[in-house]
């Protein structure tokens, strides 16, 4: 199975990071988070991506386009202008790159690329700005036993304020950054059919309104709970959040 990864959005709220690179590049621990989430993917056995660009997509192409030497020991003769790859490093991901469009929706992104899945059962589909210790095996098992169109997989947010519970003026629980209220949310790892191309107008067609509203009224919308780790990368401070997480060695989207 293919995993489709969306990198082509701006992310504004990442300004400092984002004037020169997409989203998908900025780093954590020195590698792009779009690296850290095919290395997700990758732990469960898939090594084939379609990357939908956007936004700079070209320093995404450079990043793969060069992967492969500057992941290897090699010597650079200088004199015959050759270099040498003398300890070869490097994933067996097979990586196409799409160019979706600046200014296109992520429903249309989606679009763009049905015709690398055309043929297939399936195929898995995250944004590219998101990590989780998710079962990634787990999620694609259970999108076919349920034998819908499409799955979402469904997240608590990590909460960003302690909450007090009381009666009067006695506390009777305090909890520092709960996860979230109770609620779940859209994390973001899909397992769809190339057939939900027929849910989506064209470029302009926004992925998490019309398509996915419509799949669930038709009832072809299932959802896989995960009550694991996951966080998104939003804004500067998550950015540093997942820094620290790396930096600790205890990061625990790291499953590879």
């Amino acid at each position: 199975m293919k995993a489709v990864i969306l990198a082509g959005g701006l992310g504004t709220r990442l300004a400092e990071e984002t004037e020169t690179k997409p989203k998908p590049m900025v780093e954590i621990g020195g590698r792009p988070i779009l690296w850290h989430i095919m290395k997700i993917y990758a732990a469960h056995g898939i090594n084939e991506f379609i990357i939908c660009l956007g936004y700079k997509g070209y320093v995404i192409k450079e990043f793969f386009i060069n992967y492969f030497v500057h992941s290897s020991d090699i010597t650079v003769d200088l004199g015959r202008n050759a270099v040498e790859v003398i300890r070869p490093q490097a994933e067996p991901w097979r990586v196409t790159l799409v160019e979706t469009g600046e200014a296109t929706e992520i429903g249309g992104r989606i679009r763009r690329i049905l015709p690398h899945v055309a043929d297939d059962e399936a195929f898995c589909l995250t944004y590219g700005d998101g990590v989780a210790n998710i079962d990634v095996r787990g999620l694609i098992d259970f999108h076919r036993k349920e034998g819908r169109l499409c799955t979402v997989t469904a997240v608590q947010p990590p909460g960003r304020f302690g909450a007090i519970r009381h009666e009067g003026a006695r506390v009777t629980r305090f909890a520092e950054k709960p996860v979230g209220d109770g609620g779940w949310i859209n994390g973001g790892f899909f397992v769809a059919s190339p057939a939900v191309g027929a849910y989506i107008a064209g470029d302009d067609t926004v992925w998490e309104r019309e398509p996915l509203e419509r799949l669930a009224e038709e009832g072809q919308l299932s959802v896989h709970f995960h009550q694991g780790f996951w966080h998104p990368m939003d804004t500067l401070r998550d950015r540093r959040l997942l820094e620290g997480l790396w930096a600790s060695g205890q990061a625990p989207w790291k499953i590879w």
